[in-house]
């Protein structure tokens, strides 16, 4: 079933909660309906802000996404729709004196631009804001929740996509575990050393496979799309043209909604976040029939601004 809903918020979400709050669903030009682009993911009590388009303040403050709730601002590409809240989204940072560092991932041909945004006026520096920029795909970062990785997309200007990757994890098996006698906190001690008494934790419990998600803005179709949206959870993709335009989509470095979702259907994605959206349509239910068109059948959101999409719960 589709989503094009619009959600409002004005409390912080709870620490343990795995979701993307999207604050702007406009492409190049906004509307009176949707913002330019920002999306937060709020991943086990840590927040990555990215795309952070024009206005992006403001639609936090409507969302109910503190300063406070960022960890990480990650930009795909120095597109003014993509880039250009961070300026105010920055001063926020250090206005808030949020306690804890804030690194900012970036295409490195980009610094320049990430330079004067990070300036553009006069304000006092009170948080430590690390540069990170990106040169080429592989892995960002690694925290104990997860793996940020990026790959190269195809547009006009360099763009890269972001994929986060929970780490594999273990299920633990009642019923082998009572067949084998191991109880209370046996099963911590198991969990812990590998083995126990001749049993082996392979014998008594089986791969938790982490979940996966990613965020690929303008590009065209090429390996770095592939790549990203593998195996994904919850995977968000622009879709700023509809088919019968897809000669244009080429022309400007897009994807159409059949294109994104065809993307989405080959990798095996568990719910698809259609946005970035051109101000030349009108009515978003179209972009659903074009990706069920296509041969998607998973979950499907087409992005509202304000909207919140949880991530999927994990496979029993």
């Amino acid at each position: 079933m589709g989503t094009t809903g619009t959600t409002t918020g004005t409390s912080r979400l709870p620490v343990s909660v795995r979701e993307l709050v999207v604050l702007g669903t406009a492409s190049q030009v906004p509307t009176r309906h949707r913002n330019h682009n920002g999306y937060v993911l709020r991943w086990d009590g840590e927040g990555l802000l990215f795309d952070p388009g024009e206005g992006t303040q403001r639609q936090m403050l409507r969302a109910g996404v503190a300063a406070h709730d960022l960890n990480r601002i990650c930009v795909t590409h120095f597109h003014g729709d993509h880039s250009l809240g961070l300026a105010g989204v920055i001063q926020r940072i250090n206005l808030d004196r949020v306690p804890h560092e804030v690194t900012a991932h970036y295409p490195e041909s980009g610094q320049r631009f990430f330079d004067r945004l990070r300036y553009a006026t006069a304000y006092r520096e009170t948080v430590r804001l690390t540069e990170a920029p990106v040169a080429a795909d592989g892995v960002l970062a690694r925290t104990p929740s997860y793996t940020l990785e990026t790959a190269r997309l195809s547009h006009p200007v360099e763009s890269f996509g972001y994929r986060l990757v929970e780490p594999d994890g273990r299920r633990m098996l009642p019923e082998r575990l009572a067949a084998h006698g191991i109880e209370g906190p046996d099963i911590g001690r198991i969990q812990r050393e590998g083995a126990l008494g001749g049993v082996t934790l392979d014998e008594v419990s089986e791969t938790r496979r982490g979940q996966r998600f990613a965020f690929v803005m303008d590009t065209r179709l090429c390996d770095g799309v592939h790549a990203l949206a593998d195996g994904c959870d919850l995977l968000v993709i622009e879709s700023t043209f509809l088919d019968e335009d897809e000669r244009l989509a080429a022309e400007h470095g897009h994807l159409t909604a059949g294109q994104a979702a065809r993307v989405a259907r080959d990798a095996g994605v568990r719910h698809l976040v259609l946005t970035h959206f051109s101000q030349r349509y009108g009515d978003p239910a179209v972009f659903e029939q074009q990706a069920r068109a296509a041969g998607f059948t998973g979950g499907l959101t087409v992005a509202s601004d304000l909207l919140r999409v949880p991530v999927p719960p994990r496979h029993p």
